[in-house]
């Protein structure tokens, strides 16, 4: 069963509408509130990517390599490939001693049109380091590098540290992977109920809960909510989002629709899919499903709510809405 959660209006009536599921839920896995069928399979796509940190990250590495918070949110982001990422991914790959032909994701351009504008002027190419994953890929080179594991392959299932990233999911997630798919930056991406990804993001948020695993949670968690636009982009709604809350919930966005926030003072997860896939609509419900648990004022929250349409001239012509 699918939930109309958003509607698309056009001089004040309704053009298009966007069904999902959704799901607020807790660290034992209950289900505090649901949006449609949440059993239905999903993948994760970079929504997952507090989860890879957390596996990368789990024997101790941002001790070790002294890693800042802006390298450790950078390693969850989809990010839009501005400035600052260029910058702290070059730094990254220095250090290391690897140029970007190591990175498995593809080569792109940075996401807004006045970057790739700029990137275009100054490079004439794609880069590998433009890529919305490549914090994510640099982390997981760095960490290949230092257990001494194949940084040629460390983005294959069989690779080691994917092996022990399915462990993780299937102990905090209390589900048997079945199917793990290929993610659009090549790394894998399981495919699971979200309800179940809603019950493994929730454990990622209850520190005390995971044990050892509770204070490397934390430290990512702290380091996205206090460097937000290394964690996407200073235009990017899950940035935005997280900004809003001022440190009481941290989002992640995944491509295909997906969207979850992290609620570790109510030791909680909210998860979203869009069916559609259509990322327009997934920050609209993943702002509506947070609306409800009264955590900032919800006026704050309007711009996300309420979109506004513009046409090709800026005029308002409509809006994109909660509905759920």
């Amino acid at each position: 069963m699918l939930k109309r959660l958003v509607t698309v209006t056009r001089s004040g009536s309704i053009e298009s509408e966007h069904y999902g599921i959704g799901a607020i839920v807790d660290s034992t896995g209950k289900i505090l509130k649901e949006w449609g069928d949440s059993s239905i399979l999903v993948f994760p796509r970079s929504s997952l990517k507090p989860i890879q940190s957390l596996n990368l990250f789990k024997n101790g590495y941002i001790k070790k390599a002294n890693l800042s918070e802006k390298q450790i949110a950078f390693s969850t982001s989809s990010h839009f490939g501005e400035d600052i990422h260029q910058e702290l991914i070059e730094k990254w790959l220095k250090k290391l001693d690897l140029d970007e032909s190591k990175l498995a994701c593809g080569e792109d351009w940075p996401w807004m049109l006045h970057n790739k504008f700029k990137a275009f002027g100054k490079y004439k190419h794609k880069r590998k380091i433009f890529h919305n994953c490549s914090g994510k890929h640099c982390a997981h080179l760095a960490v290949s590098i230092d257990r001494g594991l194949d940084i040629e392959k460390y983005n294959l299932k069989e690779h080691l540290i994917q092996k022990e990233l399915f462990d993780l999911i299937e102990n905090l997630s209390e589900f048997k992977l079945d199917l793990i798919g290929v993610d659009g930056c090549t790394l894998p991406n399981p495919l699971m109920p979200l309800n179940k990804f809603g019950k493994l993001i929730a454990n990622f948020a209850d520190f005390k809960k995971i044990g050892d695993l509770g204070s490397v949670a934390n430290k990512i968690y702290d380091s996205c909510v206090n460097e937000p636009d290394y964690a996407g982009g200073n235009e990017s709604d899950n940035s935005k989002l997280t900004k809003l809350f001022e440190k009481k919930a941290f989002f992640k966005n995944g491509a295909e629709g997906v969207f979850v926030a992290i609620i570790p003072d109510q030791k909680i997860s909210i998860v979203v899919k869009i069916l559609d896939g259509n990322s327009r609509a997934s920050s609209t419900a993943i702002a509506g499903m947070i609306s409800e648990l009264n955590i900032i004022d919800k006026s704050k929250l309007e711009s996300f709510l309420n979109k506004p349409i513009t046409n090709s001239i800026g005029n308002a012509i409509g809006d994109i809405n909660w509905v759920g």
